[in-house]
């Protein structure tokens, strides 16, 4: 099938690149010209494991096209996917200028083909950005206000993890088709059949209800995380290991174990905003969201209360001292800062006077797009640490869980961590001579 993909972002990127792996003929727009030139170059505008591989591959094939012409895009595809971003306002509702526009231009390329006979699936126009309830009608209306020609509407929400997005495209846990038709249904079911071979299931249901499951499910990975930092913080309130309650408590089959790890909070492009996103959708129908409120609060607090560990031990005034911090992505494995919780701390640190100097893998640019040259940055890990008065992680990067901890005892002028992802044993740090603070586990080596 031809297949349009509008968006070059992470979602669509990553879709029309898949797509492309398994034979479509697949045609990605996007508007930014810089963006498509160095895509067409071969170089990937995010970082994503495996993915600049599969662009270069399908591209040589000629499965892959990347354009700024809406025209060449848009012309006799069998799908349109619609993959561009949906930001939150300040009011936490989500901003569909992009999908309606995209819909309109749609609409343009519906009209100036040839209509699809009677009895035939028409041009099906999916969209995948997450978009809150009812957004299809709007899409619907939208492309209907340029064309009198035939076509269909579907939702089909991603589920794709930052770092593992190639994985979860291949191997789903499921995909989510939202029809209003059986034969539409059937349609998309084919382009996802390569990938559910396994038996992953094609869950095909009302469109309503695909536009809200991305949501839910979101607000309740979120809530767990935010549940879980709640309980750190009374543990450590009254001296319990939060390590050893998390094991008690996940052996239950009913509860599970994943995303149940304390730290410094969520990030990124999709929690926060689809938290929002459905406080804000609650507030429009009259439908008060109370637990979900509770969830955003606890996990911007839950940034204040580890930014307190620093300040108990420094004081607020951090003027003449230097902190290093490990990790910038809001988690490991993507280029992603959005929402990160290492921003919130840097932020904090340069305003009590802190001269900051950090560390990612592959984060330094996209985090130096939003902090500038405000900090340092280091080429290497333990580079952080010279003349460092402190040590803060931020994310848990596989990198950062054996370094060699006595020459980074050495390197610093005072040898004091603040760990926001617990990725050390605190009495080991302890025995290296460490002053150690965690999430929901007493600190040790305090002086005092």
């Amino acid at each position: 099938m031809k297949i349009s993909i509008v968006g070059t972002g992470y979602v669509g990127l990553v879709t029309g690149t898949c797509f492309a792996n398994t034979g479509n003929d697949v045609v990605c727009l996007d508007l930014d010209e810089r963006k498509i030139a160095r895509l067409r170059e071969g170089i990937s505008p995010i970082y994503e494991p495996g993915l600049d591989e599969l662009i270069e591959r399908n591209t040589r094939s000629g499965r892959l096209h990347f354009t700024t012409d809406r025209a060449e895009a848009h012309k006799d595809a069998g799908a349109y996917f619609v993959c561009v971003g949906t930001p939150s306002g300040d009011d936490g509702k989500a901003d569909l200028q992009y999908v309606l526009a995209a819909a309109a231009d749609i609409g343009l390329a519906i009209e100036a083909r040839p209509d699809t006979p009677e009895g035939t699936v028409p041009p099906i126009i999916v969209v995948k950005s997450t978009v809150p309830v009812g957004t299809n009608q709007r899409v619907r209306a939208a492309v209907a206000s340029k064309t009198s020609k035939r076509f269909a509407m579907a939702s089909n929400p991603e589920f794709l993890k930052e770092g593992d997005a190639i994985h979860d495209f291949y191997k789903p846990d499921r995909v989510v088709l939202g029809v209003d038709d059986e034969a539409v249904g059937e349609a998309l079911s084919d382009i996802y059949r390569p990938y559910t071979r396994r038996g992953n299931p094609i869950i095909i249901m009302d469109i309503p209800s695909a536009e809200m499951v991305k949501y839910a499910a979101n607000a309740m990975l979120a809530t767990k995380i935010s549940f879980i930092n709640e309980i750190a913080n009374l543990s450590e309130a009254y001296g319990a290991e939060i390590e050893n309650v998390r094991k008690g408590m996940c052996s239950d089959k009913r509860i599970g174990s994943q995303f149940f790890y304390p730290g410094l909070g969520y990030g990124g492009s999709c929690f926060p905003k689809d938290v929002l996103a459905c406080i804000g959708m609650g507030r429009e129908s009259g439908t008060e969201l109370q637990l979900l409120t509770a969830v955003h609060e606890v996990n911007q607090r839950q940034r204040r209360t580890f930014i307190g560990k620093v300040e108990s031990h420094f004081g607020a005034d951090l003027s003449g001292k230097t902190i290093g911090i490990w990790g910038l992505s809001f988690k490991p494995r993507t280029d992603d800062v959005r929402e990160a919780p290492s921003l919130t701390v840097i932020e904090w640190l340069l305003e009590h006077g802190a001269r900051v100097v950090a560390y990612d893998p592959v984060a330094i640019e996209t985090a130096r797009e939003q902090l500038g040259d405000r900090i340092t940055y280091a080429a290497k890990a333990m580079d952080v640490l010279s003349g460092a008065d402190a040590l803060i992680i931020c994310t848990e990067w596989s990198e950062f869980r054996m370094p060699d901890f006595g020459a980074a005892r050495a390197e610093m002028i005072t040898p004091v961590v603040f760990d926001g992802r617990n990725i050390f044993d605190p009495e080991a740090m302890a025995a290296q001579g460490f002053t150690y603070y965690s999430v929901g586990r007493r600190p040790v080596g305090v002086p005092g």
